[in-house]
């Protein structure tokens, strides 16, 4: 399987682990209106606003990853072999691993998680 590939597969499972997790998002709202709004008295209140922040979180997240990879969809085939922090090549089994990385492991290694 070619790097396009593998960023198109990766793309679509990120964009339904997105839809999943607004599914998620939509569930604990809809359990929140039925209770009580006052969260610091209310067992059930305090649960609720954390599993909300974390979906909300992991829905970050994941969106953010979906922005990585277009932008490396975007950069496809040209850049995406080229580091952007030393302008070397990064290496093969790296861009498998991580399609939408920029820089090299040696860039990565002194600070820039790309």
């Amino acid at each position: 399987m070619g790097l396009r590939e593998v960023l198109v597969e990766r793309r679509a499972a990120t964009v339904a682990r997105i839809e999943a997790l607004a599914r998620d998002r939509e569930g604990i709202v809809a359990s929140a209106s039925g209770v009580a709004v006052d969260d610091e008295h209310d067992p059930e209140g305090v649960t609720l606003g954390f599993e909300r922040a974390h979906v909300e979180s992991l829905l970050a997240g994941a969106r953010a990853r979906l922005a990585e990879l277009d932008a490396a969809l975007a950069r496809a085939p040209h850049d995406l072999g080229t580091c952007e922090g030393c302008g070397g090549p990064i290496g093969e089994e790296r861009l498998m691993a991580r399609p939408e990385t920029r820089v090299c492991v040696g860039c990565a290694a002194r600070g820039s998680t790309r």
